[in-house]
């Protein structure tokens, strides 16, 4: 149900953004009159799932979920319809319009997307606020990764600043690390601060790894519900059972627990449990994973403080171009890392099942809005990326017929939007294997 919930979210989420950027294609075409032949949601290489016919323009959804497109008459684009380019130009056709309006049309689907994504980030400001962690509210300190361990973290420690710096959110102290490339991460530890270097040999785990830090959280464990491989559940505990301990040793912290757990792989325990008032000992088989397949009743706000920023509908505005602002700023560093050979993010690139794998396992608006927010930015600027096939290529070549004055021949182009869908497929296969890779490790 939960990969259910995350696909459903995801389709709606691209078709929407897919809709709005061919869109922003779509209008600027119609303003300077030029004839839009199709407007497709996904491919449709063969035939189409659903098609109508209004005025001029075919409307209509593809079989192939790979994006989407407008033909525009008179242009080379995904459909490499050679015969029409070879016949002579007509007044409608995007290849007679001046090079300014060209212009614009290749660049309505960037242009939409972006304003998308500031407006969802304004009305989301708008409808629920702004609630985060501030990190000095972390009282309990961290829990830390493998990879955690290897910078010098502990669990415990309780971070102070990174470079120097503090991060007021304390989500936001991965990515700080990251796409600053922090040099050090300053902790208390038992009230003694500590500087810790963060190596370039640890660097690729981090663009690797989703979470190095948690929230140290004190020990409660009343059983929730039962995962589909529960040691648990065939050892006979039921929901609402609150385990006490194991093997008679209590916990001041949850890691301690999941620690224990860990560390009893294809052990018996005995589970310390009370039932409606009652306390008893359940011995239990732990399994490979280390873990009782359970998940626990808990409330983080009723244990942490968290902050709230509430936002007028005029605040929001600024708030949430602000917020697009850093996204694309963030998202562009992140972009760069792609580039850096020795910090080897190329291997980190997903394709739709790690997109997919962003969204909740339940169904919650704000999330999903949040998330198509910046789905939408990120559609924005790999779009506008001077490949060939891209807006971004088109834009390069449209650019640099204004500069020169010159026209680069339809010979070209056609070689040209090969050459790109060449690129773009080679990339869609190697991001979607890196998914499929990391399913099996």
């Amino acid at each position: 149900m939960v990969i259910l919930i995350k696909a459903a979210q995801l389709i709606l989420s691209l078709s929407i953004l897919v809709i709005l950027h061919e869109f922003g294609h779509f209008i600027f075409a119609k303003i300077f009159k030029c004839r839009v032949e199709k407007f497709y949601l996904f491919f449709d290489p063969w035939f189409a799932l659903f098609k109508m016919k209004k005025g001029e323009t075919e409307y209509g959804v593809g079989w192939l979920p790979l994006g989407g497109y407008v033909k525009i008459s008179g242009m080379i684009d995904e459909s490499m319809d050679k015969e029409q380019m070879k016949l002579p130009p007509q007044p409608w056709e995007f290849r007679s319009k001046p090079t300014w309006q060209r212009l614009l049309i290749m660049i309505g689907g960037v242009l939409f997307n972006l304003i998308f994504a500031l407006f969802v980030y304004s009305m989301v400001l708008f409808t629920w606020g702004e609630e985060y962690l501030p990190t000095q509210n972390v009282k309990y300190g961290i829990v830390v990764s493998e990879t955690g361990r290897e910078i010098g973290l502990q669990n415990g420690d309780k971070i102070l600043t990174v470079d120097g710096s503090p991060v007021e959110d304390f989500n936001k102290i991965v990515p700080t690390i990251v796409l600053n490339k922090a040099q050090t991460i300053q902790v208390d530890r038992n009230g003694e601060t500590i500087s810790l270097p963060v190596t370039d040999q640890v660097f690729p785990k981090l663009l690797k790894e989703r979470s190095i830090i948690g929230i140290r959280i004190p020990y409660e464990c009343k059983i929730k519900s039962f995962g589909s491989d529960s040691p648990a559940r065939d050892a006979g505990l039921n929901i609402g059972d609150v385990i006490l301990g194991i093997d008679s040793t209590t916990f001041t912290y949850y890691d301690q627990f999941t620690d224990k757990l860990a560390l009893s792989k294809g052990k018996e325990i005995t589970l310390n449990i009370e039932r409606g008032g009652a306390k008893m000992n359940i011995p239990v088989k732990i399994g490979e994973s280390g873990t009782l397949g359970i998940a626990r009743e808990y409330n983080l706000e009723g244990v942490f403080e968290f902050r709230t920023i509430d936002y007028s509908f005029f605040e929001s505005i600024p708030a949430g171009i602000a917020k697009g602002y850093r996204t694309v700023n963030n998202y562009l560093k992140q972009f760069k890392l792609l580039f850096a050979p020795e910090t080897k993010a190329y291997e980190s690139l997903g394709g739709f099942i790690a997109i997919g794998s962003i969204f909740p396992g339940e169904w919650h608006w704000q999330s999903f809005w949040d998330l198509t927010a910046f789905l939408s930015i990120i559609l924005a600027v790999m779009n506008i990326l001077p490949i060939p096939a891209l807006d971004g290529g088109h834009v390069l070549f449209l650019l640099f017929e204004m500069v020169t004055g010159r026209k680069p021949s339809d010979k070209f182009l056609e070689y040209a939007q090969i050459t790109g869908m060449v690129i773009l497929f080679a990339l869609l296969i190697f991001a979607n294997g890196n998914d499929i890779i990391k399913l099996f490790k």
